[in-house]
């Protein structure tokens, strides 16, 4: 018999994040959340998201063994800016038995449904930022730092189980080429000219949040304004997000484009894949894993890096802006050494992004979905 259990505080959450540590122990594609990044982000008192958001998280235990978890979310925000009542769920982990996942996910469905949500839906977090979708193809493909990974049983339960395939996307894994196309820098000169743009320059990270960084995250709220399940992110979402992530990132990864009124109208963010670091530390800092992660991001770079976010305003999204990002980035991933790219999420929907991304040398190597049903 499956019994399922609430947990909160610090005990509650600690057991939570280390249930995925201890179920994909050695996998070699399973890249595991850092623990303090995941603390933040589970802990209301930490996520500026808890202000427009509520969460419960549950775990599975069969003969006293704890042997699933999983988040339910119910994001107002969300639901408000696409008219509906969904209640989601995330960080959804078990052991190969369709019994327990069916428990983590009823457990979720009557939380909803106490709030008056009429849909269940993931995997998804709190915001786009977090790690969403479940993998459907490429199980034999290491994860990102941003993605989450999962063997080929869990889609089948989930189908097994009555869900339907909701939002789908790729990610694709590109060659960086020597040279950008001739095609992406004849369009870059041209529309730097035709538009009076020019690209942002800082001398540090610190001088980019201070100056920047509000600006930065504003172009992915106007960018991203039509993108499945997105919601504008909040001025205390924002704030969060610079002091958490910004500071960690190598300012040569960063890419911004303004106009000559000094409005940022393109931002591209990229870092060093952090999977193998990640792996080594376990997802813990201490006692060594934060050599791991240094060495990994300043010093002795993986041939991986990971495209994280781009971004155009909608007005500009249809002037060749991207090409200018790709080919300033492009530069100076090359300079730095790096020899393959992983995208962040595309969906699958998104045939303009897509269909730039065909001009280099890629192939997609993994796609994830999340699956939806109706309470």
């Amino acid at each position: 018999m499956v019994e399922i259990i609430s947990v909160s505080g610090r005990r509650g959450l600690r057991k939570f994040i280390h249930f995925n540590y201890r179920l994909y122990k050695g996998n070699p594609y399973a890249v595991p959340e850092l623990y303090f990044d995941l603390e933040r982000t589970l802990n209301p008192k930490k996520n500026a998201a808890f202000e427009f958001c509520k969460a419960k998280y549950f775990m599975a235990l069969k003969d006293g063994k704890e042997v699933g978890r999983i988040a339910g979310i119910i994001n107002d925000h969300a639901n408000q800016r696409w008219q509906e009542k969904t209640v989601r769920f995330g960080w959804i982990d078990f052991v190969e038995d369709i019994e327990v996942a069916q428990a983590l996910l009823e457990a979720v469905a009557d939380w909803g449904r106490e709030n008056g949500m009429e849909k269940i839906e993931g995997p998804l977090g709190f915001a786009d930022f977090d790690r969403e979708g479940m993998l459907t193809e490429g199980f034999d493909q290491q994860s990102t730092i941003a993605t989450p990974y999962n063997p080929p049983f869990y889609p089948q339960f989930m189908e097994q189980l009555g869900y339907q395939v909701g939002n789908k996307w790729l990610e694709m894994r590109i060659t960086v080429p020597e040279t950008l196309p001739e095609r992406h820098a004849k369009i870059a000169d041209f529309v730097m000219n035709r538009y009076k743009l020019h690209f942002v320059e800082f001398k540090s990270i610190k001088e980019l949040a201070r100056e920047w960084g509000y600006k930065m995250f504003e172009v992915f709220n106007k960018a991203y304004v039509d993108i499945y399940g997105f919601y504008p992110l909040s001025q205390g979402q924002i704030e969060q997000y610079i002091k958490q992530y910004i500071s960690l990132v190598d300012r040569r990864m960063i890419s911004l484009i303004a106009n000559d009124r000094d409005e940022v109208v393109a931002v591209g963010i990229a870092m060093p894949s952090l999977s193998d670091a990640c792996q080594k530390a376990n997802g813990r800092l201490l006692p060594s894993g934060w050599w791991h992660l240094l060495k990994a991001m300043y010093w002795k770079y993986s041939k991986v890096l990971d495209l994280l976010l781009l971004g155009v305003v909608p007005e500009y999204q249809s002037m060749g802006v991207n090409s200018i990002l790709l080919e300033h980035m492009g530069q100076n991933f090359k300079k730095m050494g790096f020899q393959f790219a992983e995208t962040n999420l595309e969906m699958e929907s998104n045939t303009q992004v897509i269909a730039m991304w065909k001009a280099f040398d890629c192939k997609i190597h993994k796609r994830r979905c999340t699956f939806i049903k109706q309470l």
